[in-house]
């Protein structure tokens, strides 16, 4: 539907592109000039119209409609919706800038300058500049626009084809090609069912928190395209980018000053090159390759129980994740923590006791954190009152009138540490040293990071300008303290992110999908998030097994069952960690340790512990190269006449597993796309053909033995089935 309504809009706006404003020269005849690889060129007098263009050896990295405006502007206005962390942000153009004059086309030194006037329609011609230089990754050119004030908008426009296909910004749960699409750059809670029927209706109804389609945890302003090139930004303020008309990108910022760069090359180098800027992630610890890592709750006689069933069924367990190590409590949305991180002694008895036989067995302890802290008037027990005391040390994001920003989750409120402020940061950092290494936790989730609200008070900074950087903050804060521990063997995962995120986190998740099967927050946007996310830098990345939202409703229940945890395990095991959640409701779900699921569950946690060399040897590559180890097709095989067009149907787990997971309940088999050449199945050791430009395969899919395929000869692949066959699983 979505698409459907973005052609309906193309045909009006391209029927109205000619009130679009022009590109005119100010006594400035043609230039070129070379910065680096890259060609700058102005044609004033092209028989088409004006025409800026840059090109990288011979390919074109940015060119404008021919005759209209590269460079824009105007003065604008936000409006934002917030309910429980999901933001929905409105920007409304008062003034707009149509007609653009460029006057200068200079050399300075390194640099080339751009510069003019515009024309807008309240009659003002505010300067703008524009500067290119080549930064010290040389396969990139840099930029910096800067709009005259009053203008508060910068805007930049790029020629496009109706065909050119448009991916990244981060994780893109519902689509990885957004052409067609307005895609707002801003972190944001992602909602409940993001558009899948009934559920987000009902999420809105009740909560305001349904979601949409481009709602997501992990925004990034970077776009690539079939093209071969890509453009991002460097800013934190909120951006859109406007891919709605068949002949051109526009992307807008909420600042007068916009800095970016841009790249050339096919969709792999241009992910290594846009990973030079933003980050690369560390290769995870060993341990962690070791087996599942199993989500619980419920005390110590508990785990103790569970674990044991586990380890009877012969599943191999990395850790256990009990992230209900400071204590439960019963809200609106089912199980939920306290918030107040510290041990809870009543309901983790004998703590040391239970975490010295995981670890004598080689199981690791995983506990919660995030940067709220709720008050604990309610809370029996307690030992250390983190809100309280962040609340007169000044450390938390205020509301207008001073006092602390009391943000609502589902039936309760908590502040929000304000990580502007160093002094509000050294005081966390010194929580989770005293509070949750010092329990002998091997790793922790580091949740939320995307509820910042646009009208608090902080530190430092306004909320327009940290907002989408607060998750950066937050993960740079966990990184600092694990650097100056010393502690390369402790893991934190999170799940809201901006565009640096990747240089400091040890690992993300996909966040909260409903336990479902649907593409906009089920099982299958799980598959089409983490290889959107892969394209932006999230090269270790995996999900809640299962999913995590559980909605218990007269008028339709969303429960997990034993066939979706099993085919979620299936395509947990082909991505970097296996790990388990219980949900928010427990008893609704089907668990991993349930008769009907424990058998398959040991047998895919074999199969992702048989991986462990092979995965070991990915993370190296994403370390220096920025690969993603779950890659969408094209990125493997850009001339591909068919990847590009894939969504979630097939993946590549590096270069040399080729994985079609089962989305759809019931399925038996599965349509697979093999590229070129001859391919092997995993289980059967069948030879499938991809012929001279690939072909669809309709393969068996059983339980236990989702469609993998490694190409003939490969070393990994057979290296793979020898491994499986010692396990006993061929």
């Amino acid at each position: 539907m979505r698409h459907l309504l973005a052609a309906f809009s193309l045909l009006l706006l391209t029927a109205c592109s000619s009130g679009e404003g022009r590109l005119r020269a100010e006594g400035q005849g043609p230039e070129r000039a070379m910065l680096g690889d890259f060609e700058l060129e102005w044609s004033p007098d092209a028989e088409e119209g004006a025409t800026f263009r840059i090109l990288r050896e011979g390919a074109i990295v940015w060119r404008n409609v021919p005759g209209r405006p590269f460079v824009s502007g105007g003065i604008g206005t936000h409006d934002t919706h917030e309910e429980r962390g999901h933001i929905e942000l409105e920007d409304t153009l008062e003034v707009r800038c149509t007609d653009q004059r460029l006057s200068t086309f200079t050399r300075s030194g390194e640099r080339v300058v751009l510069s003019g006037t515009l024309a807008c329609d309240d009659g003002s011609t505010p300067a703008w500049s524009l500067q290119f230089m080549v930064p010290p990754e040389a396969a990139q050119l840099r930029f910096e626009l800067e709009v005259a004030e009053p203008m508060n908008r910068a805007i930049v426009r790029l020629a496009s084809t109706p065909k050119e296909k448009h991916w990244g910004f981060g994780e893109q749960f519902s689509w990885i090609d957004l052409k067609g699409a307005k895609v707002p750059v801003v972190v944001s809670e992602q909602g409940i069912g993001r558009g899948a029927f009934p559920i987000t209706l009902g999420a809105n109804l009740t909560a305001g928190a349904g979601g949409t389609w481009s709602s997501t945890y992990v925004a990034v302003p970077h776009l690539l395209t079939s093209e071969g090139r890509s453009l991002f930004l460097e800013d934190d303020a909120p951006s859109f980018f406007d891919l709605t008309r068949p002949e051109r990108i526009e992307v807008r910022l909420l600042s007068n000053a916009m800095e970016g760069r841009v790249a050339a090359g096919p969709p792999m180098a241009l992910v290594e090159a846009y990973t030079a800027y933003a980050g690369r992630m560390r290769p995870l610890p060993d341990w962690l390759m070791k087996g599942a890592v199993v989500g619980i709750q419920g005390g110590t006689a508990r785990v103790r129980e569970i674990v044991g069933k586990l380890q009877a069924a012969d599943v191999p367990l990395a850790g256990v994740w009990l992230q209900d190590w400071v204590g439960q409590r019963t809200t609106s949305f089912g199980k939920q923590l306290w918030w107040n991180w510290e041990l809870d002694r009543d309901h983790y008895t004998d703590w040391e006791e239970l975490r010295a036989e995981l670890e004598g067995d080689g199981i690791r302890v995983l506990t919660y954190v995030n940067t709220f802290l709720a008050e604990t008037d309610e809370k029996p027990n307690v030992q250390r009152d983190l809100f309280s005391e962040a609340e007169a040390a000044g450390h938390l994001v205020r509301d207008t009138d001073g006092g602390p920003y009391m943000i609502l989750n589902t039936s309760f409120s908590a502040g929000l540490v304000d990580l502007t402020s160093p002094a509000a940061t050294g005081w966390l950092k010194e929580v989770l040293r005293e509070q949750v290494l010092a329990v002998g936790a091997s790793g922790w989730m580091a949740d939320f990071g995307e509820a910042l609200p646009f009208d608090s008070v902080l530190h430092d900074g306004t909320p327009l300008e940290v907002h989408n950087r607060y998750p950066e903050l937050w993960a740079r804060l966990n990184r600092e303290v694990l650097d100056e521990e010393g502690r390369d063997d402790v893991v934190f995962f999170m799940r809201a992110a901006y565009t640096r995120s990747p240089r400091y986190a040890s690992l993300f998740w996909l966040g909260d999908q409903l336990v479902s099967w649907d593409d906009s927050d089920g099982l299958a946007s799980a598959v089409t998030g983490l290889l959107s996310g892969g394209l932006s830098g999230f090269t270790l990345n995996h999900s809640d097994i299962g999913g995590y939202t559980t909605i218990d409703n007269p008028l339709q229940n969303y429960h997990r069952s034993p066939e979706l945890l099993m085919r979620w395990a299936e395509f947990a095991a082909f991505t970097p960690v296996y790990r388990s959640h219980e949900g928010n409701i427990p008893d609704r779900n089907a668990q991993p340790w349930d008769d009907e699921v424990i058998a398959h569950f040991a047998r895919m946690a074999k199969v992702y512990r048989a991986l462990a060399p092979y995965r070991a040897t990915l993370m190296e590559e994403a370390a220096s190269t920025g690969r993603p180890l779950n890659r969408a097709l094209f990125l493997q095989y850009p001339n591909d006449p068919v990847a590009e067009r894939l969504r979630n149907e097939v993946f590549l787990f590096g270069s040399e597993l080729l994985v079609s997971p089962v989305v759809t309940p019931g399925a038996k088999d599965v349509r697979v796309w093999l590229p070129r050449g001859s391919w092997v199945h995993l289980w059967s050791g069948e030879i499938r053909d991809g012929g001279d430009a690939g072909r669809w395969h309709t393969v068996d899919a059983p339980l236990g033995e989702p469609a993998v395929f490694y190409p003939a000869g490969s070393e990994v692949g057979e290296a793979l089935r020898v491994a499986l066959e010692a396990e006993g699983l061929l």
